[in-house]
């Protein structure tokens, strides 16, 4: 239980520190829907989601209002398109991604997501045509987010599906070209992803969840920082395993806070409630940030030495104070590294302090994975699958979901800056080391096997 100094502590991070409930996020099915005429199945998803989601956003803002408590994203996710509208081409699967960004603008919410399939183990004729889809959905929609997971621990990676996700994010890329490549800010690639993704781009809802379920994410990596900072002017000679403890204090005080937002909106829209996923999910805005708590905790800079141990730390702490405040923690739950999302690790990299590999090596021990990376328009498509291929290998490895949401700016080289805009943010653009020379490696298709620790049974 939280004491009345907890209590006012609380108060005091909403007002002063950021802290928010980053997104609800309602989950909707869609597989009951499902038909093989395709003018039937998008008028049965729009009423569907047109219905479920009505009162989302108001219902929202009203219990935000309520505790005082800023709800700053309503979402949607529905489930896999390519398992839901399995029988049509690519040309159907554009008009599906359509009708999910028109049924999204009319309740007003800021983004869906679903558009994805699970191919980690082989794709289906579904799962093709949602994929050759992906570059022209991305281009004609502005709410819709794609997500294909395409490795698992006990499935291995997919290389051939990681090939064709290297060539898909060059045409999403091209298709977008005006706008410096935005389509591929709103698809990620996945290793282990799980089925109660609150955050985009990944969301979607799985085929093991209940029809309708109100999932929650939310964030405060402006609150830990301070909370570390109190800490230190406390008592300057704090070690780390101090700060571990307040970390997990505060993530505990922030988990319980999402935890009510949630039960209460599910309990008003007559759904389920699903989890809390406590990501200390940054934006473009100081002290915001998660490249800010290396910093409290003495790093001159996030991707300088000792950066991978104190995201470890970060990551491990924000965990285990949120399991301890609730029994429904899901989702990612951890710390999120994206580079033009965030201010301070955005600069880091303009600064050098953080390349590329630096980077990766991070992603071992976080929650998410190269993220919002803004890369050379010159990468090639099989320098890009081989960038997802290391990243997937790190998550089939550790048992952990991992992720790519790579964007190579058409036109554009390393150190040049591109401004996304929003809650995406801007960058210098990362150089990419030996480009264009893993092509034969990523040619050779297949797939790389399960590692041992896949055979629990």
């Amino acid at each position: 239980m939280l004491n009345d100094r907890e209590v006012l502590s609380t108060l005091s991070m909403i007002k002063n520190e950021n802290l928010d409930v980053r997104t609800v996020t309602l989950g909707i099915s869609l597989l009951d829907c499902a038909s093989h005429d395709l003018s039937r199945f998008t008028d049965t998803i729009y009423k569907r989601i047109t219905t479920l989601a009505r009162d989302l956003v108001t219902v929202c803002d009203e219990v935000g209002d309520r505790y005082g408590i800023p709800v700053v994203n309503k979402r949607i996710s529905v489930s896999p398109i390519a398992v839901a509208a399995a029988p049509f081409d690519s040309r159907g699967m554009v008009e599906v991604a359509k009708t999910l960004d028109q049924a999204a603008k009319d309740v007003n919410v800021d983004f869906i997501g679903g558009f994805g399939a699970l191919v980690e183990k082989g794709m289906a004729k579904g799962d093709l045509a949602l994929i050759d889809a992906i570059p022209e959905a991305l281009d004609v929609t502005h709410r819709m987010c794609s997500s294909i997971n395409v490795a698992t621990t006990r499935a291995g990676i997919n290389m051939d599906a990681v090939a064709l996700m290297g060539r898909t994010i060059k045409a999403a890329a091209a298709r977008t070209a005006d706008r410096d490549g935005l389509g591929c800010a709103k698809l990620v690639v996945f290793a282990n992803i799980p089925e109660d993704v609150p955050f985009m781009a990944g969301a979607y809802l799985g085929i093991g969840e209940a029809s309708s379920v109100i999932n929650v994410g939310v964030s405060g990596p402006g609150v830990v920082k301070k909370a570390i900072d109190r800490a230190l002017q406390d008592n300057p000679g704090a070690h780390l395993g101090e700060l571990a403890d307040v970390i997990k204090r505060t993530a505990y005080k922030v988990t319980r806070v999402g935890e009510i937002i949630g039960r209460e909106v599910a309990r008003i829209l007559a759904v389920e409630f699903g989890i809390v996923d406590l990501s200390l999910a940054p934006t473009p805005n100081v002290g915001d940030s998660v490249g800010e708590i290396f910093q409290s905790l003495g790093l001159g800079a996030i991707g300088v030495p000792g950066s991978t141990a104190a995201l470890a730390m970060l990551n491990d702490a924000v965990k285990k104070g949120g399991a301890f405040a609730s029994s429904r923690v899901g989702g990612l739950s951890g710390a999120f590294i994206p580079v033009s999302e965030d201010l301070n690790i955005a600069a880091a990299a303009s600064a050098g302090h953080l390349c590329l590999e630096k980077l990766e090596a991070m992603t071992a021990v976080c929650s998410v994975g190269l993220d919002m990376v803004a890369l050379p328009g010159d990468t090639t498509a099989e320098t890009l699958s081989a960038i997802i291929a290391d990243e997937m290998a790190i998550g089939m490895i550790n048992k952990k979901t991992t992720a790519c949401r790579l964007i190579p700016v058409p036109g554009k080289k390393a150190g040049d800056r591109v401004h996304f805009g929003g809650l995406l943010g801007e960058a210098e653009i990362m150089s990419v080391r030996s480009n264009g020379v893993s092509a034969g490696f990523i040619n050779r298709g297949g797939g790389i096997p399960a590692p041992l620790q896949a055979l629990i049974n």
